[in-house]
């Protein structure tokens, strides 16, 4: 069989799947992460002030999210393997018992954060001038999130049965819609009131809502793998066997996602306490990451998809090659990456900043996010394909280690011990990237996560 020059060991139909599974995925996720930085675009015609507000926020909304990301890669991964096991059942099953959990846990989670929003938002080193608007932005973002997860439950389970187009429709539209209200109700257009920071959430929460409402009707034809009226006619019920699966795959991914949001609001206090013309430029800058961060999402995710059903056929070389497909796509974007961050740094700054000390704050960090960018989308990829696999507990560990140990030692070590400000804060993202890249590297080339059973 012919074969890409490129990929000359890999077989050309495996070539060619893992891009029409891996490039809606990447459009969604790039989007995604271009909503949240027009957000900030926008929010920084209110000031600096407003920028850190929203940094600020961050962290501890992810948090709150920590669970139910650890869900949503349960139900991806489970139900990837039971598409490649051709079990239909089973997989309605696991989604529908995933939603109920979802519902139930964010509900509380949502109300807790509400009650307990002023403390929180001071825990994590709010200033004077940015605190009252950080708490009205976090109520509002934590008040509509079971929209949020709702919709993020059935695309994962979407990208799991190899839907990734369905989930990128989705995304993208929530996107547009969060960056239309946004224009509408910050500074106020086309008789719309100028809300502000509160225009800024609102926003936000109506594009998840629109999300939530494609996401279910994506759901609706009785012939998909996952769908809603083959659970009705089937007469399928949440099952403690189908939680207890996620469960099992689950809780490590979830201690792995908090102990990682502990590290990650570590770093953003400590970025703080910079001040709040550090504290805008890193937030800006975690923005610009994010959008990196976007493309080894949407290969991670046609990675899970892809694995996971070559496993649920038993053929573990197959989802080894899709595997390392996956990871020399992201070698490659990374480079191409790294060359835009190079040129672009100051134009990038200064859309956001017309100060010309915040600018330069921005631009030092930019050429530490060079440097990240080449670890951070391959370290991604080959992490998402252990989890796939089920190797979460390793994940789990390797996670813990790279962001919640080494990325907050080195963080203080750069930004107090050796007094180098926000850059030295920023060594410990490099630190914490590389880490991941190589605990990830290495387990991947051992192979052994092809044998466990989800």
């Amino acid at each position: 069989m012919g074969s890409f020059p490129f990929f000359s060991k890999f077989e050309k139909e495996y070539v060619k799947e893992t891009i029409n599974m891996a490039w809606p995925s990447i459009v969604e996720s790039f989007f995604v992460a271009a909503a949240g930085l027009i957000d900030s675009y926008m929010v920084s015609s209110l000031g600096t002030y407003a920028v850190a507000a929203v940094g600020i926020t961050t962290q501890p909304k992810f948090v709150g999210l920590s669970l139910f990301f650890a869900t949503n890669i349960a139900i991806s991964a489970l139900i990837a393997r039971r598409r490649g096991e051709k079990n239909k059942e089973d997989a309605n099953s696991i989604l529908f018992s995933g939603l109920l959990f979802v519902v139930l846990a964010a509900i509380l989670i949502s109300a807790l954060s509400v009650v307990f929003a002023n403390p929180l938002i001071r825990f994590c080193g709010s200033n004077s001038d940015t605190h009252d608007t950080a708490v009205v932005y976090f109520r509002i973002i934590m008040g509509g999130m079971i929209f949020n997860c709702l919709q993020m439950a059935v695309n994962s389970a979407q990208r799991g049965a190899g839907n990734t187009k369905i989930t990128m429709r989705t995304n993208i539209t929530s996107s547009i819609v969060n960056v239309i209200f946004n224009y509408l109700l910050i500074n106020g257009h086309f008789g719309f009131p100028a809300l502000g920071i509160t225009g800024a959430a609102l926003a936000t929460v109506l594009g998840t809502v629109v999300a939530f409402v494609m996401s279910v009707i994506s759901i609706m034809p009785k012939d998909n793998f996952v769908s809603i009226p083959y659970i009705i006619q089937n007469r399928i019920k949440p099952r403690l066997e189908a939680f207890m699966s996620i469960v099992k795959l689950g809780y490590s991914v979830f201690f792995e996602q908090i102990l990682m949001r502990i590290g990650f609001m570590l770093t953003a206090m400590m970025a703080a306490n910079q001040g709040t013309d550090a504290m805008a430029a890193h937030q800006v800058g975690m923005n610009i990451l994010g959008l990196s961060f976007s493309f080894g999402d949407g290969l991670q995710a046609a990675a899970v998809a892809l694995i996971g059903r070559s496993l649920g056929e038993g053929k573990a070389d197959k989802a080894k090659t899709y595997g390392s497909i996956c990871r020399m796509f992201a070698f490659v974007i990374s480079i191409a990456l790294a060359f835009v961050y190079f040129f672009g740094a100051r134009t990038l700054m200064g859309m956001f900043f017309a100060e010309k000390e915040i600018v330069d704050i921005g631009v030092s960090i930019m050429r530490v996010i060079i440097v990240v960018v080449l670890f951070q989308v391959q370290q991604v990829v080959y992490m998402g394909c252990l989890r796939g696999a089920g190797d979460t507990l390793y994940t789990a560990v390797a996670s813990t280690i790279s962001v919640t140990i080494i990325r907050t030692l080195v963080s203080y070590l750069g930004g107090y011990t050796f007094a180098l400000g926000i850059i030295g804060i920023w060594l410990g993202i490099v630190a914490d990237q590389i880490s991941r890249y190589t605990f990830g590297a290495v387990r991947f080339k051992q192979g052994k996560w092809v044998n466990i059973k989800i």
